[in-house]
Parts: C-alpha cells; structure tokens; sequence
C-alpha cells in the first residue's frame, strides 16, 4: 500500500487445500455464460467486522478456526481451490479445447493475513473515501505457470486483515470465469456456517451442496464464436489479470430507504401513467443512473463528448432457462440486460422517470425467453463493450451480504472494491433492512460532489412533492 493507503503489514502467506483424499481429480467445463467472463476484470469484494480485540486474539483464534473452516468448505467447493486449465492451441483432432476449471491433488488457494494501520472506522463508512486506501485489502489473483503442456491459471484468492482492537476485514478476490453473484454467495454462506460451528453437518443438512452438472444447452456456435476471439484464443503463461491501480477516484455509499423508494415509485407512476408496475431495483438504479449523468454533465459542462447514456445488469437465469436449473447450479447463470437513453433526456428536468422506464424495459426484454435466451447472446459482447458512458450493476439485493457472519458477528460494511475498474455501482440489501437499498459508487472526486449535491436535492423535492 502506498504511504496516502497506510501501511500493510503480512503476518503470515498460507495455501488451503481440502482435506485429503476428499476431491481428487475433477475438472468442471466452461460454458459459454463462464467463457465471456474471461475477457473481463476480476471481482473484489471487501467484508468489514467490528472486532475490538488484540493482535495476539486474531492469531491464535481466528487465524486457526478460519483456515480449518475453509479447508471444509473446499471439498465440497472445489473449484475455489482449483485453476484454469488451457489447453494447447489445437488437440489431435484439429479442433480447439474449452479451457475448463480443474483441481488435482495438491491444488490449493492463497489465503493471507496483514495487519493495516488504517483509520477502520473511517473506511467502514458512507462518505466519500479515497478509493486507492481499499486496494491493498484486497488480494491480486496469483500468476499463471505451466504444468507439461498446460497453462494454469490461479482463481481466487483471500485476504483477512486485521486493524488491532477495532476491526477485521475480509477480501474476496475471484476471476469472474469461476462463478456469479449467486454462486459466491452460496459458497461464503457454507464456509460462515462450518467455521461457526466447527463441522460441516448442518451446511450438509441444508441441501445446499454445489450443482455441477452442465445440464444448459445453447448452440455450439457460442462457444466458437467465443474461442475465436484474440484475447481467449491466446490465453497462455504470460495472461495477468488486470489489477486495480492508483487513481484520483473516490467511493461513497448511497442508502435508499424502503419508505424513500415507495414514495419514489408513487412518484415515478404519477409521471409514467402506462406503466402499472416498478420494481424497487428499478426505481433504486434509474434515480442513481440520472443523477450520475447529471453529476457528470455538471462537471464536463453541457456539451459532452457523448449522446447517448447506457445501463447494464444481469439477470440470473437459473428458473429462467428451459429446463431451469437448480439454484444451487456452480458457476455462472446470468445473461444481459440493458438500456439506453439519450443524454439530453436522462439529464433533463425528467431524466429521473426516463431513466427508470429505460431500466424497466431493458430487464423485461433481457429476461423474455419467449424466443430463447440465447437468442440474441452473440451481440451480448458488442453490447457490454460499446464505447458509451455505461453505468454496470454489481451484486444484488435478493442476497443478503450482511448476512456472512464468522461467528464474531455480521458484517458493518461491505464494499465492491473492483467498482474502481469502471463506471459501475454496486446495488445490495442493507445492513439495517432488506427492504432498503445500499448502493456503492466509485467517482472522481469533483463529480461525487456534484452527485451528492444533485441526488440530496432531487429526492428532497420529489419526497416533498408526494407529501403535499
């Protein structure tokens, strides 16, 4: 970290495996929802504990008690301690071979633990803090080396700091080609419940184990289509994850109340009278995408570089697809949704209900599967890569990250550090209700000020609107 991050301090580099002789050889193919995963940035997560003890505490009690919990949850976890495999260019047959997730005995994950001499309570809070002060808490992906003929690629890795007898923080650093949102999740949910109670029977009990059959079908075309590209087609030793660097950004949380969002949806009705529905997703994120743009407007001035101003999330498709698949299906299940709307509008005196009816009817149309989700899937790329502001959704409120307790109590904060790699927001329950909104953002400074400005007084006025 640099010396404007603080100082971080390694106490100890460790590799978790599972237990002996409980997973052996396994390899999990890549579909083409995990294969468009590799053209993208890493996922960064950051847990934050109140923990008001000693070092000595943290070495002799957490240290142990995490690292045997994990090794519990990696044998029915595998792929967390695994690597991506890359075969040679082209096999015997001529034909190109998917890369695919695969463990072997012996395989293991880089789990750390430092010390930070930070301002804890500081970085667990809402206001605006520099975005460089998170990086160094959360872990970079190992390189690639080569085994034989193959290239092996590290993907994930932990870090837990400690900041002495104030708190603990935990990061998650995984290469989205492993798994989405849900899948994560599932596996934080089993890795707090083996390490608080010790064994791994009540995770069993749940019927939560992994699913990791690959029962979707889509055209072989996607996949090819996927494989012919540059940066997938060349994977090889010298491949390195793109890692978060120094920059003039700040991040801030925005919480919307579920009173708020109510009153935002009677609101946005009011103004939108064909449309009979809105979701609070929609509502949360079509209020931050227009303030956004605004602040950017605000700052830039009028005359802008662009036109047009994007929105992207994904959906999670598991009871979507035709069969669905199990929730508990490993890996990634999510396909795009996206809108658009033209700069002018999203920042005018109704940018606010444009934004909103865009981001509506961009996830009804994503989620249609009248005609096949697949049906559009080779655009999806040329979609999330067009040069256009784009406001992209990280995390989602249907899972709760508050939720992810040790044993030494939940979280007080949880941030989407790779926020910093782009323009996205992260949008997640609450910490005080599952009803409200907690939405992370990552802006240069100057423009964080300009939304702040502009989100307090848009909702003052349409929250006094609706009263009188």
């Amino acid at each position: 970290m640099s010396a404007t991050a603080g100082r971080l301090t390694v106490l100890e580099k460790s590799r978790i495996s599972p237990p002996p002789n409980t997973v052996g050889e396994r390899s999990l193919p890549l579909t083409f929802f995990d294969l468009a995963w590799l053209l993208f940035h890493p996922v960064h997560q950051l847990f934050f504990y109140d923990f008001p003890h000693p070092k000595s505490h943290f070495i002799h009690e957490i240290i142990p008690k995490l690292k045997h919990s994990l090794s519990l949850t990696l044998q029915h976890f595998f792929p967390f301690a695994s690597n991506l495999t890359v075969f040679p260019t082209e096999n015997r047959s001529g034909v190109a071979r998917k890369p695919e997730i695969r463990h072997v005995d012996g395989d293991s994950l880089a789990l750390t633990f430092a010390e930070c001499d930070l301002d804890f309570n500081d970085l667990k809070g809402n206001h605006p803090r520099d975005c460089n002060k998170f990086h160094g808490l959360v872990p970079v992906l190992e390189d690639p080396f080569k085994v034989s003929d193959l290239v092996k690629i590290p993907v994930f890795s932990i870090q837990v700091t400690i900041f002495e007898n104030f708190g603990i923080t935990i990061g998650l650093t995984n290469h989205h080609s492993l798994c989405d949102a849900r899948t994560r999740y599932d596996f934080l949910m089993a890795w707090t419940s083996i390490a608080k109670h010790g064994t791994d029977e009540l995770f069993l009990a749940s019927g939560s184990l992994p699913f990791y059959d690959r029962v979707i079908e889509y055209p072989d075309s996607l996949d090819y289509m996927l494989l012919s590209l540059p940066p997938i087609r060349n994977l090889d030793e010298s491949y390195k994850a793109p890692e978060l660097v120094p920059q003039d950004k700040v991040r801030s949380t925005f919480v919307l109340t579920r009173s708020q969002i109510n009153t935002l949806k009677k609101w946005v009705l009011a103004q939108l009278p064909s449309m009979e529905y809105v979701s609070s997703f929609a509502v949360g994120c079509g209020f931050v995408w227009s303030c956004i743009a605004k602040s950017r407007v605000h700052v830039v001035g009028e005359k802008g570089e662009y036109e047009v101003e994007r929105f992207g999330c994904v959906a999670d498709w598991r009871a979507r697809l035709v069969p669905p698949v199990p929730q508990t299906y490993f890996g990634n299940c999510v396909g795009l949704c996206t809108a658009s709307a033209k700069t002018t509008l999203i920042t005018g005196s109704k940018g606010f209900p444009t934004a909103v009816e865009s981001v509506s009817t961009g996830i009804r149309e994503g989620v249609n599967c009248k005609h096949g989700v697949f049906k559009d899937a080779e655009t999806w790329l040329e979609k999330a890569f067009m040069p256009v502001p784009t406001v992209g959704v990280a995390g989602t409120p249907k899972l709760n990250v508050y939720d992810v307790d040790f044993g030494w109590g939940k979280p007080e904060k949880y941030e989407t550090i790779s926020l910093d790699f782009n323009d996205s927001i992260s949008v997640n329950a609450s910490k005080e209700s599952m009803g409200d909104l907690e939405i992370g953002l990552c802006l240069p400074a100057d423009q964080m000020d300009a939304f702040i400005s502009i989100s307090g007084t848009d909702l003052e006025s349409i929250l006094s609107n609706v009263s009188n």
